[in-house]
């Protein structure tokens, strides 16, 4: 049986969580176990299938048999309800877990959440974790990490995703690092502040990807309707003062660069549903902090028609761009 300091567990293997669990066995050396833990069955026998060769696989049922047999586990969940359900659920959660195997042989353990939560909820998990360690009599015996992801499913899928971390303990980032590493940059690993730091980083970055998709594809619709070349427009904007990410990796006219979700009739990338809820947090972000904001509701709106629209609706968020084209001037 592998030893819990050789084990990291994943839980969570959906559009995102499913190539960064797959790129993360692939970057653990062959001593190291991985344990994966999800709710579709078909998706672990295929899982399980695609990282044969790749170094010892295991399944767990649930949260509280992962960090059992792991002193690491990273989450990728998809909502409040999953994180919360995960994490807390007396029965069949990770902290009810950690507990349990401290009666039996008391280890460090980290756990971490890389999905874009709502900052209410990753301070409900800190603190629980908080109340764990004090009634364990012990401050650093589980470390818990916010560290929501940027780079989307491209980015899952290719390894380069940046991750933003949060903890209250500064010492555990090294080796959080080396394991997110393995499914991102290194160089784009950074250490955001306290617990609700990296979500924090994570929806303002995300505020600004969503007004810019709207804005590029405003700019690229008025050049198409023109009779221009969009991907000579691109070239041009890529190399001027209009280039932005959205124009450079995730061009949203179709055709203009291969291997983006507009080529792809706008499937495999970051939902407009979800492009929306993030904007919508990185406005309650702002609410919140008494920041004013002119963008966030005019960008808001146009998502949510869009987003209500069947020719739209499940696509990714730069299905906005085919939105424009295909919509009359008001």
């Amino acid at each position: 049986m592998a030893c819990p300091e050789k084990t990291v567990a994943f839980i969570g293997l959906g559009v995102m969580g499913y190539p960064m669990a797959l790129n993360l066995r692939k970057g653990l050396s062959p001593d190291y176990t991985l344990i994966v833990c999800d709710i579709a069955e078909e998706v672990i026998s295929k899982f399980q299938s695609d990282a044969q060769g790749k170094g010892p696989v295991k399944v767990a049922k649930n949260g509280r048999s992962a960090v059992n047999a792991a002193n690491m586990v990273v989450t990728m969940l998809p909502d409040s309800a999953a994180v919360k359900k995960v994490y807390l659920d007396p029965e069949t959660g990770i902290i009810g877990g950690v507990e349990a195997a401290a009666e039996r042989s008391p280890e460090k353990k980290t756990i971490m959440e890389c999905g874009t939560i709502e900052t209410a909820t990753i301070l409900e998990i800190a603190k629980a974790v908080e109340l764990s360690n004090v009634q364990s009599n012990s401050n650093s015996a589980l470390t818990f990490v916010d560290a929501p992801v940027s780079g989307g499913p491209m980015g899952a899928q290719d390894g380069t995703l940046t991750f933003m971390v949060g903890t209250n303990n500064k010492e555990a980032f090294p080796t959080v690092k080396s394991i997110l590493a393995h499914m991102g940059k290194e160089d784009s690993v950074f250490f955001c502040g306290e617990v609700g730091a990296g979500t924090a980083f994570k929806v303002i970055n995300n505020y600004l990807s969503a007004i810019t998709s709207l804005a590029a594809s405003e700019a690229l619709n008025i050049g198409v309707k023109m009779g221009l070349d969009p991907k000579l427009l691109t070239d041009v904007i890529n190399v001027s003062g209009g280039q932005c990410w959205v124009t450079s990796k995730s061009n949203p006219v179709p055709g203009v660069q291969v291997n983006v979700p507009s080529s792809r009739d706008y499937e495999g990338g970051f939902r407009i549903e979800l492009c929306a809820k993030v904007l919508k947090m990185g406005s309650e972000l702002a609410e919140m902090v008494g920041a004013r904001t002119i963008l966030d509701k005019p960008t808001l709106e146009a998502f949510e028609e869009a987003k209500n629209d069947e020719r739209y609706k499940g696509k990714d968020a730069r299905v906005v761009y085919k939105w424009l084209n295909e919509s009359e001037r008001k």
